[in-house]
């Protein structure tokens, strides 16, 4: 069986690593599945750290290992194998004399198998950590060789397409992964400690009616029920259906499904930290936000000072807060404050700089626009953007001296969003009439309108404290504590296009 995708000398060696599990099945030996580790490279190289020769011997530490063979070297009657299992790697130190007729066999062995060894701990002339192999197994015969050099330009596509082969031989990519399973621990161990004391809960990941966020959803159907529903845009509106039920302080980090473009900063799923704290406004779930980003990197890299696209980051400095009509204004001096709510001049000006809007677009929607294509890019160091218009914020409250603008903030660091957060509207006769404008929205073309939720309605008018709410970027918070440029780099299975 050939690869028509692969090299002719590649599917060569497959060939002959078919040939070689031919074998083995004749044997009877073909993945056993009855070797038990005892140990991990990680840890041994950490516990025997700085002892000689001598010490180890000592010791007389017999150790069961297993891992991926990575490379093999022979000299003889004496081989030396670098094994990686999922802590690190560790040297085995193979002799002829010890293991006899299994040494001849594990000569035919190939780099990617996968193999078991037991015997004691030693360390070489060189230093190097090794088992003195004592028993040997062939525990998966690995039929595809591994890649001699994955690195370029060229290769980028393969590495996000056959994840399974980067985290092997790339060990950037398994520090990335880790770092992200660390800063996710670490954000649920913070939030849910004193005195913080959020709990965390899960929501459905299928809606009748998408909501929570202005975004295209995903469309399926329940073929039991005979009805479509729509993968979730956010969990906004659930979570905060428990803030009714009682539940004041309650977080989830999970998937959230948005159909639109695919890009290094966009994946058509990603996930997402959403919380809720009753009796708190935007201003207590800033200092949230702005702690809980600096303790995480803290917790994952032990530094605030970060570097992200060449840009030197410190989360250890306050957060800049800035209104955005005042960030506009700075960043497009032609603009005067008198026109900042002036329909016609604000539409001049995005004409003038070729921005796209639509003839229904209010102030509000123009402003933002401003603020996307003039200021956005700019914002590298942590800020905290507020005041958004009420036009371009449905779910948020508004502001109690000025209804036009809503207490929300978007906090932007490296020039891409981070989070988003407001004072919930806990006015139902409020929020039923903006559900009202989204729905008209969306009649006359707007395909990322949010539809009208009345169930939602109904547990306003149970009646919701006075509550902020929070949206983080999981992944973006991550590009940004790993120093990685595109959403790809931060998703272990990224959305791609089907092989042809």
């Amino acid at each position: 069986m050939t690869d028509d995708n692969l090299p002719q000398d590649e599917n060569r060696l497959i060939a002959e690593r078919r040939e070689k599990l031919h074998a083995l099945r004749g044997q009877g030996i073909a993945f056993p599945n009855d070797f038990h580790p005892d140990a991990f490279a990680a840890d041994l190289q950490h516990e025997f750290d700085g002892k000689d020769a001598a010490a180890i011997e000592t010791a007389a530490r017999r150790v069961k290992v297993a891992g991926r063979m990575l490379l093999k070297r022979g000299q003889g009657k004496v081989s030396f194998v670098q094994i990686q299992d999922m802590s690190g790697r560790i040297q085995l130190f193979v002799q002829a004399n010890a293991l006899g007729d299994v040494y001849e066999a594990f000569k035919s062995w190939d780099v990617g198998d996968i193999v078991g060894a037991e015997g004691a701990l030693m360390r070489t002339k060189t230093g190097e950590l090794s088992v003195k192999v004592e028993s040997l197994r062939l525990l998966t015969k690995s039929l595809r060789p591994l890649p001699d050099k994955w690195h370029g330009l060229a290769d980028v596509e393969q590495r996000y397409r056959q994840r399974y082969v980067d985290l092997i031989v790339t060990p950037e990519a398994r520090r990335t992964f880790e770092l992200r399973s660390r800063a996710i621990g670490f954000i649920r161990q913070w939030l849910e400690s004193d005195p913080r004391r959020f709990m965390e809960v899960e929501t459905p990941m299928m809606h009748v009616i998408p909501g929570g966020a202005t975004a295209r959803p995903f469309r399926t159907h329940h073929n039991a029920l005979d009805i479509d529903l729509y993968l979730r845009v956010a969990p906004e509106l659930y979570l905060k259906r428990l803030t009714v039920g009682g539940f004041e302080r309650v977080y989830e980090i999970n998937r959230n499904f948005r159909n639109e473009g695919v890009s290094t900063r966009h994946n058509p799923e990603f996930t997402m930290l959403e919380l809720y704290q009753a009796y708190a406004t935007y201003n207590e779930i800033m200092d949230l936000t702005e702690n809980m980003i600096r303790e995480t990197a803290k917790a994952t890299r032990g530094k605030t000072a970060l570097t992200w696209e060449r840009h030197d980051i410190d989360v250890g400095a306050p957060f800049r807060r800035w209104r955005m009509d005042e960030a506009v204004l700075e960043h497009n001096p032609q603009m005067r404050r008198e026109e900042i709510r002036d329909v016609a001049a604000l539409r001049a000006h995005c004409a003038r700089l070729k921005i796209a809007v639509k003839p229904d677009h209010g102030w509000g929607r123009l402003l933002f626009a401003l603020f996307e294509h003039t200021v956005e890019h700019t914002l590298i160091q942590p800020t905290f953007v507020t005041a958004h218009p009420t036009e371009v914020s449905p779910l948020a409250r508004a502001n109690d001296a000025d209804p036009e603008i809503t207490d929300r903030f978007e906090l932007f660091i490296g020039g891409k969003e981070i989070a988003n957060g407001f004072s919930e509207l806990n006015d139902p006769e409020d929020q039923a009439a903006r559900f009202r404008a989204q729905a008209a929205a969306k009649d006359s073309g707007d395909d990322e309108a949010m539809h009208f939720d009345a169930d939602y309605i109904r547990a306003l008018e149970v009646g919701l404290p006075p509550t902020g709410g929070l949206g983080v970027g999981i992944d973006r918070l991550v590009m940004l504590l790993a120093d990685a440029a595109s959403i790809r780099d931060v998703l272990l299975f990224p959305y791609m296009r089907p092989e042809a």
